[in-house]
């Protein structure tokens, strides 16, 4: 993976980087998340990050058979502990959907339904000017805007992988297909 993101905050007991892939197996009750309904706050799931200087977009591929509630994989972006989002699957509700947490301070979290092969999908984050835009794509090819919301600006950004199972340990993701390049600008209904 090039930018070769490091672990943090909870280093996975399991993993392992080979070339361009990225293998982790989740430890239990593993978990980002702050107060909102619930009234705890978690930061111990495990996030492999790169510092980024300024705007971006990132892409990530993402592998993983969830199968139990909360299990979860895709991609985070850091500031801090309270100013943080990860976007990805998320298995509820007995199936596994698209999910995003955004936190400033305080989570939110939107979920919509997962078209496509549920083991297998792509990610992009881009940032640009104080904007977050988030899309997902089930081949690789075709990018549908899943979130669009304002996220702090700042110098630096930490991105990258993120993994978690609140309710289990197990559950093996395999990412590949890395990128992190300076943020694709599109007119928000451009699917490239």
């Amino acid at each position: 993976m090039n930018s070769s993101p490091s672990p943090a905050p909870g280093e996975p007991r399991q993993w392992q980087r080979e070339s361009d892939t990225l293998t982790v197996v989740t430890d239990a009750k593993t978990d980002f998340w702050r107060e909102t309904h619930y009234g705890f706050i978690r930061d111990n799931g495990h996030a492999f990050l790169a510092d980024h200087a300024g705007d971006f977009t990132a892409q990530i591929r993402v592998q993983a058979k969830f199968s139990h509630l909360y299990d979860q994989a895709g991609l985070m972006i850091r500031l801090d502990d309270r100013n943080w989002v990860k976007f990805g699957v998320e298995y509820n509700d007995g199936k596994a959907a698209v999910s995003a947490v955004v936190t400033l301070p305080h989570s939110d979290w939107s979920t919509g339904p997962f078209e496509g092969d549920q083991s297998i999908f792509w990610l992009r984050a881009t940032i640009s000017d104080g904007i977050l835009r988030l899309q997902m794509s089930p081949d690789g090819k075709t990018w549908p805007m899943i979130r669009l919301c304002q996220f702090p600006q700042a110098k630096t950004y930490k991105i990258g992988p993120m993994c978690c199972t609140p309710q289990r340990a197990g559950l093996r993701v395999t990412f590949s297909q890395w990128l992190l390049r300076p943020p694709l600008i599109r007119d928000l209904h451009d699917l490239t």
